[in-house]
């Protein structure tokens, strides 16, 4: 039976698509049939021919060598750069419920672990018209538990507490937290990692260096974190 895992950060700019691509390069580079799926993608990138790219899955399909167009691993795919409720008010094509569902489950039936990354933080909005979607509500539609992606910068405990807090208040699952651009050798760094975790009773699973080309994480607790 195929399973499930959605990634969320503490904010925009932390590398949550980064992160993700090195995640699922892992479990592919292990012989595991890995997938990868997001709802709603803004900032696609204009391609000479007048095509949109959507540039998160495209570097995700690339890093994790992903046979397929990066186009059919997004739902839906907006040009400006800014919330997807925003972007589908001025765009048009708003996010039905039902699409995601139906894709998700579509990605489900082709891969055994489907890794799905939000839009931006947890506090996204996805839609907002006459109808309200926000990324808890996606979630919790598709049962999947979170992995939090941080980074271990001046700042960085308040957001991560604020945004596993606010998933535990909600009653969406935490697997655990990978920080990325992380210095083990820089003294507040390493504090803010002891923090995070002491703070939250979640664990780091997973530190990842500057321009790293691998997550260093045992693929069967990689493994464990899907559902």
């Amino acid at each position: 039976m195929s399973k499930g895992l959605f990634i969320t950060a503490i904010g925009t700019d932390v590398g949550k698509t980064y992160v993700t691509g090195l995640l699922v390069k892992r479990l592919r580079d292990a012989g595991v049939n890995a997938g990868y799926y997001k709802a709603a993608l803004s900032g696609a990138e204009e391609q000479p021919d007048g095509t949109w790219l959507p540039g998160d899955a495209a570097f995700v399909a690339k890093t994790a060598n992903i046979p397929e167009k990066p186009e059919n691993l997004v739902s839906y795919i907006y040009k400006e750069a800014v919330s997807p409720h925003l972007a589908a008010l001025r765009e048009g094509n708003p996010v039905e419920m039902e699409k995601i569902e139906a894709d998700y489950q579509a990605s489900l039936a082709k891969y055994d672990y489907v890794t799905m990354e939000g839009s931006g933080g947890i506090i996204c909005p996805i839609r907002w018209d006459e109808e309200h979607i926000l990324l808890e509500d996606i979630i919790k539609k598709l049962d999947l538990g979170v992995l939090v992606i941080s980074n271990a910068a001046l700042g960085s405990i308040n957001n991560c507490v604020l945004t596993i807090s606010y998933l535990k208040q909600k009653n969406i699952p935490v697997r655990g937290i990978i920080l990325n651009n992380y210095d083990g050798s820089n003294f507040m760094q390493a504090d803010n990692k002891r923090m995070m975790e002491e703070i939250t009773a979640v664990p780091v699973l997973a530190c990842v260096p500057p321009n790293a080309s691998e997550l260093d994480i045992d693929v069967e607790v990689l493994k464990g974190l899907y559902k």
